[in-house]
């Protein structure tokens, strides 16, 4: 029997009135998390992009356009977003890029930077804004950040410098995790193998075959779909996720088994 993805007739949801930032909602995995949250739950989402943003005609979806790359835009995207909805019960940030598309072994030093920032740093920057604004509001919290399965495998040619990033992102979690703890603000991430979001075409300039082959690489002989990604994040963002903290959950198909 093959496996495939049947989209379930309910939606999960997080608990009312909560003040949830999408950063990178721009893209297909987090478009389909502001989906998500919307369609089932009673909470005011902030929707961030970089370059452009969702057609969202909801007065519970807060639209902001920012470029991220340096910290002062992390700071200023959060304070924006607290403007309008007065505080921040989560985060969640999907932002990421393969800029380079070089072989590792001739890349300058100005683009390693550029990987390095936009996939650790500007994460980085964001949860520890949101990690110090959490805890002066003292009603605790939930950070989620974006792995890839790929950084536990040294990443290909030209993912070397993103798995990199990604895999010090593991870290990050675990230390904002340790460090939230005291005030009941947990930190995940998410350690995705194939999904099919629309990062491989926009960044690895992928073929609708190239996309079939990698499926076939699965041992789900698929690509993850972005609502299966977006639904374990709601989960983590909602009160079943509460004892939850410090942890990469995989979502993957059963990648490099």
């Amino acid at each position: 029997m093959k496996n495939k993805y049947n989209k379930p007739d309910w939606v999960p949801r997080v608990e009312k009135a909560k003040k949830v930032l999408v950063v990178g909602a721009s893209g297909g995995l987090g478009g389909s998390l502001v989906n998500l949250l919307i369609q089932g739950s009673e909470c005011m989402v902030g929707a961030h992009g970089s370059s452009k943003n969702g057609n969202w005609q909801n007065d519970r979806v807060v639209l902001i356009q920012k470029t991220l790359s340096k910290e002062k835009d992390c700071l200023s995207l959060i304070d924006d977003f607290i403007v309008k909805a007065k505080q921040i019960d989560a985060l969640v940030v999907l932002a990421g890029a393969i800029n380079y598309s070089g072989h590792w072994l001739d890349i300058s030093e100005d683009s390693w930077n550029k990987e390095i920032e936009i996939n650790m740093s500007i994460p980085f920057y964001l949860a520890r804004y949101a990690m110090k604004i959490m805890i002066k509001q003292k009603s605790g919290g939930k950070i989620v950040l974006s792995g890839t399965e790929s950084s536990l495998h040294g990443g290909s040619e030209i993912s070397f410098p993103y798995a990199i990033a990604k895999r010090g992102t593991e870290c990050l979690v675990q230390g904002l995790a340790r460090e939230g703890a005291p005030n009941n603000i947990l930190v995940n991430g998410i350690r995705m193998g194939f999904i099919r979001s629309g990062f491989h075409q926009r960044w690895h300039k992928k073929s609708e075959e190239e996309l079939r082959d990698r499926a076939e690489m699965v041992p789900l002989k698929r690509g993850g779909d972005p609502n299966e990604v977006a639904a374990m994040i709601t989960y983590l963002l909602s009160s079943y996720g509460d004892f939850i903290t410090g942890q990469m959950l995989p979502i993957t198909g059963g990648d490099w088994l």
